[in-house]
């Protein structure tokens, strides 16, 4: 038996009609399980009583499920999700009065070991599946509706893992979320949010998905930066450049680099020089993020005056910047804080 859900539609064609029914039943199941997300073979109503029962012989469907879910203050709300083999993620509902946010995750722990991150701090146990990933953005948008009253307005990848780092399964959720056969929703309110990995920007690039690109900067002095995020040693600033440019010749969609400033860390003047140098050589913006403590003392002061300096230099050099207010911080939900922590 294996997971429904990792057949194609022609996959699905091939299996209904090996048992000797018409090719047109794989596109009722096909419905199911992506636009309506039905976990249950039994509740796909237009299909008869024997072919549900030759589904739940020959198939099987590993939900997620949520094991906890909290609230801030805030109204965020993040989800700890249990995935069938027992292992954890947490997703976030993140709502404002114009949207709410769906805040997803691509790996079980992380790939990479960016200092300021708590989720970096964990193993990374294995990459999520297709289904996995679409499941968190269908139970978000249904949170979205009973408890906001509106359905789910935008979706970040910027969750637990690197979504460059487990590229196919995302890609392919991606479709999943946006086709007309799935979830319906709208590639332009997508942002893949990534650490820099220049081969995976340009592979997106060529996707043709319409989604929005980050890029987790946070310096542009290379030195300052490989400290902060050792992994990026393996990959200049300058080809990271080279790969947004690309990305912007394919897709014409301005890039967003989100960047915390940390005291004694990257607040001071040649820092934001190097910043203003960098985002000039591509068509972006800013987003100045407020930094949300993971208990490293080193990264646990925040430089409110260095923060007010960059953001008066970059609209001084005519770079577009926008300070990023931290939501769900006392449930451990803002950026960087994921962690599992509901887990142990």
């Amino acid at each position: 038996m294996k997971d429904i859900r990792t057949l194609t539609l022609d996959q699905l064609k091939d299996y209904f009609e090996s048992i000797g029914e018409k090719a047109f039943r794989a596109k009722q199941v096909y419905d199911w399980l992506w636009s309506k997300n039905q976990h249950s073979f039994e509740d796909m109503t237009n299909l008869s009583k024997n072919l549900r029962e030759n589904l739940m012989r020959d198939f099987f469907i590993n939900p997620i499920a949520v094991d906890l879910l909290q609230k801030s203050k805030d109204g965020t709300i993040k989800n700890g999700v249990k995935l069938h083999d027992g292992l954890m993620v947490e997703s976030v509902l993140i709502p404002t009065e114009t949207r709410t946010t769906a805040c997803v995750s691509s790996q079980v722990g992380c790939s990479l070991n960016c200092e300021f991150c708590a989720t970096a701090k964990l193993k990374r146990m294995r990459n999520l599946e297709v289904a996995e990933i679409v499941d968190q953005v269908a139970l978000i948008d249904s949170q979205s509706k009973t408890y906001f009253d509106r359905p789910l307005s935008n979706i970040v990848f910027m969750g637990m893992g690197e979504p460059m780092m487990n590229y196919k399964n995302v890609v392919e959720a991606i479709r999943k979320i946006t086709e007309p056969e799935g979830l319906g929703m709208s590639a332009r309110r997508i942002t893949v949010s990534t650490s820099g990995i220049p081969k995976m920007i340009k592979m997106l690039a060529d996707e043709g998905l319409r989604v929005k690109l980050a890029l987790s900067l946070h310096s542009a002095v290379e030195k300052t930066r490989n400290e902060i995020m050792p992994f990026s040693d393996k990959f200049p600033l300058t080809d990271i450049m080279e790969a947004m440019q690309y990305w912007y010749q394919k897709t014409g969609s301005v890039i967003t680099f989100e960047y915390c400033v940390w005291k004694g860390i990257n607040d001071k003047d040649e820092d934001i020089r190097a910043l203003i140098k960098y985002a000039r050589q591509v068509p972006s913006k800013v987003n100045l993020i407020q930094y949300n403590p993971i208990g490293e003392g080193k990264f646990d002061h925040r430089s409110i005056e260095a923060e007010e300096r960059y953001v008066r230099e970059l609209e001084k050099a005519g770079v577009t910047v926008m300070v990023r207010k931290s939501r769900g911080g006392d449930i451990d939900a803002a950026c960087g804080q994921l962690a599992n922590k509901t887990a142990e």
